[in-house]
């Protein structure tokens, strides 16, 4: 079970709607009750119910049970997408979302978990991006299976610029964005995937050059990123070149660490 974890110097607020907690206090769903929502499960777990995380069929279907039992959201999963764990995306969000923002996600993918858990539980006005044909067609039926009030654009290759018409200003602008130097192997598509850079940062410095033009006043990009000190750090500086207040809030999710780093405009 997924148990998330905050650093112990980080306190943050919640003023909006909360998922429901498992019965014994903590974020997550034990595989056994997976199994009763999902039987075909049971096939990719052993003598002690303990789940295959090596399969990602056993990922996939995990995380549909803990989406739709923690969050009451039904969401399927393209061949090809990657496979992320919905309670992390969540508490990503907590971190800078106090409730009724106007926000733009940057690559929503092929779940949209997060413009769905924005506007389910933050309740914000969503606009999401997404540039692979595949992913986009699966984001827009996700949104429609859930009947969620987001809007969808279709990117050609952008970021912001050029994407989100001009004159559109929001009060939040984040992403979940690619940070591989390279391409990798597995299920990981090269945009999805590659950041570019020395470090894998040259889409997230991209980024947050363009949102500056789309923020309101006092407005803010959040990017959900790995525990990797060197893209964390050269972010960082480039924020702060360009007039941003950098804050990097760490928090663990079962055995991963994870950043959410938001810089204030």
């Amino acid at each position: 079970m997924l148990k998330p974890e905050w650093n112990d110097t980080v306190s943050i607020g919640m003023q909006c709607r909360k998922p429901p907690r498992w019965r014994d206090g903590k974020l997550g769903l034990p595989v056994s009750e997976a199994v009763k929502m999902f039987p075909e499960l049971a096939e990719y777990t052993d003598e002690r119910g303990r789940l295959d995380l090596s399969s990602r069929e056993a990922r996939i279907i995990y995380n549909r049970a803990v989406t739709r039992a923690l969050f009451g959201l039904e969401v399927d999963y393209h061949p090809n997408g990657l496979v992320t764990t919905p309670v992390s995306r969540y508490l990503f969000l907590k971190t800078f979302l106090r409730g009724g923002e106007r926000v733009l996600e940057i690559g929503t993918g092929h779940t949209a978990m997060l413009a769905l858990l924005a506007w389910k539980f933050f309740n914000c006005d969503v606009t999401a991006t997404e540039v692979e044909g595949g992913f986009f067609e699966y984001a827009k039926k996700n949104i429609e299976r859930n009947c969620a009030g987001i809007r969808l654009i279709k990117s050609d290759g952008g970021i912001v610029r050029g994407v989100v018409p001009e004159g559109e200003k929001f009060d939040v602008i984040f992403s979940a964005p690619p940070y591989y130097e390279r391409p990798t192997r597995g299920v990981l598509t090269e945009r999805e995937g590659v950041g570019g850079g020395r470090y894998g940062e040259a889409f997230s410095v991209r980024l947050i050059r363009e949102a500056r033009d789309y923020l309101r006043p006092k407005g803010k990009v959040a990017l959900f990123l790995p525990d990797k000190k060197p893209l964390i750090w050269v972010i960082t500086e480039k924020g702060r070149e360009l007039g941003y207040t950098v804050r990097d809030v760490r928090f663990r999710v079962g055995t991963r660490w994870r950043h959410s780093l938001i810089l204030g405009s």
